[in-house]
């Protein structure tokens, strides 16, 4: 790779963990598995989900490099074009949830930068409605604008917001060794950390899968590494190890300022807030941190807004097969911004936002619902990561498929491992599904029905369309 700086597997392994992790990850899995009692959850699912799932990621980037090394692009080599299409299509119809859960974010995070407190979570549902739509409509014009240079600030925001997610470990266990501290010890015995196995467990493991989901990204840099077969598997172990301290660690480190046996109910919703508006005054830096914190997430959500409008319609338009999409999907304005692609973005969104005013009653069981929802959709997208491994696998010798790093050389085996990772994806999605509330229960059903039967319309529209030229 002449020109292009090689890569060490310290580069990588940092690139993906800001990529994949994230504080509000720590906060969800204490919320849904009682406190504490997440740690065993977190390294059940790290030890065998998140390292063979990020090691497949390597051998497929490697294999398809100069594809791109996108998810239909390799579905497409391994499957076919009609496979890659759906691929595409699902990476991309799964971020609609993800961007209509980013308004009630953006409006959290207002409220707490201005008032110091929760008190947006208290404003009735259709006035959520109202201001997340003008908040999406004003992100759709942005983005139809291709302002770049959001990316930037939206990276430095992020990165502020990881720096402060590890401080707050750091500082919590500090806080410790502080004479007079108001935060309690945590129990070394296991009982603590033991979580009840029942129903509830399996039914929220889709939000920790949700959580891990995403390593795929940084497939490209695969063969810009100084020796992917070595530094690769390095750089990914690494990763795991870097995602379980800080799961395990922070998991912990909110056990001591939340009682794991007395949660707060909207602790999903202000978990984030609440954390840092404690820890800032016990340090007694009042509420700085809090409002920092706050800050750095209005302007991440409302980026990642843009964002997930522009570039996912990208990977999906920019080397689409014609004969599966329509072809006024294809029209850019002067931007080179996807204009059509834009505005059924902004339909399917702007319905996800005003739907939940219909049956679900007030802005903490909006959030925790969003949450639940986007666990069943986006991690429906990691199924394509596992197909293409398992039809890899079996054309690898048949093919002469060769890639510089490998996970597992035995085709068997490797197809074996695909296929767990596959089935346990897909089950963790569909059990994510159930709800004692009917209304949720039953949009949980249709959301993703009916985004993915879209996919299987499009192709037919598409042919009639060019039937009438």
């Amino acid at each position: 790779m002449t020109g292009k700086k090689k890569l060490l597997w310290y580069n990588l392994a940092l690139m993906a963990f800001t990529g994949v992790w994230s504080f509000g990850n720590i906060i969800n899995g204490f919320a849904v598995y009682g406190g504490v009692r997440a740690v065993i959850p977190w390294l059940i699912i790290f030890g065998l989900y998140f390292v063979p799932y990020s090691l497949m990621v390597g051998e497929l980037g490697s294999a398809f490099s100069s594809e791109g090394a996108g998810v239909s692009a390799w579905i497409g080599k391994t499957i076919g074009p009609a496979a890659a299409y759906m691929a595409g299509w699902m990476y991309w119809v799964v971020h609609m949830p993800y961007i209509s859960q980013k308004p009630s974010k953006i409006i959290i995070a207002c409220g707490w930068a201005f008032f110091k407190d929760g008190r947006a979570q208290n404003m009735p549902p259709y006035l959520i409605a109202i201001i997340s739509l003008a908040i999406f409509a004003l992100a759709v014009v942005m983005a139809l604008r291709g302002m770049d240079f959001l990316k930037k600030i939206s990276g430095i925001a992020g990165a502020a917001t990881f720096i402060l997610s590890l401080m707050y470990i750091v500082m919590m266990f500090v806080s410790q060794a502080i004479v007079g501290s108001s935060f309690g010890d945590i129990s070394l015995s296991l009982s603590t950390y033991k979580p009840e196995i029942n129903l509830q467990f399996f039914l929220s493991m889709s939000i920790l899968i949700f959580a891990v989901g995403g390593c795929e990204k940084v497939s490209p840099y695969v063969n810009r590494m100084r020796s992917p077969g070595k530094d690769f598997p390095i750089g990914m172990v690494v990763l795991a190890i870097m995602t379980t301290v800080s799961a395990l660690f922070g998991t912990i480190a909110m056990g001591m300022m939340f009682d794991s046996n007395n949660i707060p109910k909207d602790l999903i919703t202000n978990g984030g807030y609440y954390a840092f508006q404690m820890l800032g005054r016990h340090y007694g830096m009042g509420d700085l941190l809090m409002i920092v914190y706050a800050v750095c997430e209005f302007i991440t959500q409302l980026t990642v807004i843009i964002i997930s409008i522009d570039a996912p319609l990208k990977m999906l338009l920019d080397n689409a097969d014609r004969r599966y999409i329509p072809e006024n999907l294809f029209k850019k304005n002067e931007n080179g911004v996807y204009v059509n692609g834009v505005k059924m973005v902004a339909v399917i969104v702007g319905i996800l936002i005003v739907i939940p005013v219909f049956g679900i009653g007030e802005m903490n069981d909006l959030v925790i619902w969003l949450v639940k929802i986007n666990s069943v959709c986006m991690p429906m997208r990691y199924l394509w990561v596992f197909a293409a491994y398992i039809a890899l696998k079996a054309l690898a010798r048949k093919e002469n498929l060769q890639a510089e790093y490998h996970f597992i050389k035995n085709p068997t085996i490797g197809k074996a491992v695909g296929g767990w990772c596959f089935l346990l994806t897909f089950v963790s999605c569909v059990m994510g599904i159930y709800s004692k509330n009917r209304f949720e229960l039953i949009m949980n059903m249709l959301v993703p029905t009916c985004l993915i039967g879209l996919g299987f319309i499009m192709p037919h529209i598409a042919k009639r369309k060019k039937r009438k030229r």
